[in-house]
């Protein structure tokens, strides 16, 4: 989580930068801030600390959609995209078949949460699903999720570069 964050916040000057790819910058300037990534990452993150395994799918769904609407109307301003901003407003909010970056740039927590690299795949799935349902933006939840959960069981950075290419 702290990656996450941090991350966001040292790349949020650069994030619509097409230039250099330097890597002399400094971490933080008067430009940085958090961003939607940061928002969305965190309502994930509290949408999944309380889930036990045996809680059906769509009440997961539902929790993850709770706590996105409620972190992103709380912070109105972070840098949504047009059509998530009318899904964070929406009383009845549907999938949108989006194959952006959104659903990888939110689930970070579920890579840490479970105890096999299934369970960290499938919650990553669920998770993507709300908003994300086009295969590709589940696949980029999924890939995020598991290399963190591969990372922090002590896989290598080869056995890792490994399992994402297959």
């Amino acid at each position: 989580m702290y990656g996450a964050i941090l991350g966001d916040i040292i790349g949020s000057p650069y994030e619509f930068d097409r230039g250099s790819k330097t890597r002399d910058f400094p971490l933080f300037s008067g430009y940085s801030t958090y961003t939607d990534d940061t928002v969305m990452t965190i309502a994930v993150a509290d949408a999944y600390l309380p889930v036990q395994t045996e809680m059906e799918d769509e009440m997961i769904r539902q929790r993850v959609i709770m706590k996105m609407q409620k972190y992103g109307r709380r912070y109105p301003y972070a840098g949504y995209g047009g059509r998530f901003r009318r899904w964070l407003r929406d009383r009845n909010p549907k999938p949108y078949n989006s194959w952006g970056n959104g659903s990888a740039m939110r689930v970070s927590s579920v890579g840490w949460l479970y105890d096999t690299l299934e369970e960290t795949r499938y919650a990553a799935k669920l998770s993507a699903e709300v908003t994300h349902n086009h295969p590709e933006g589940i696949k980029g939840a999924e890939a995020i999720a598991s290399a963190i959960f591969l990372a922090r069981t002590g896989h290598t950075k080869q056995e890792i570069k490994t399992y994402m290419a297959e």
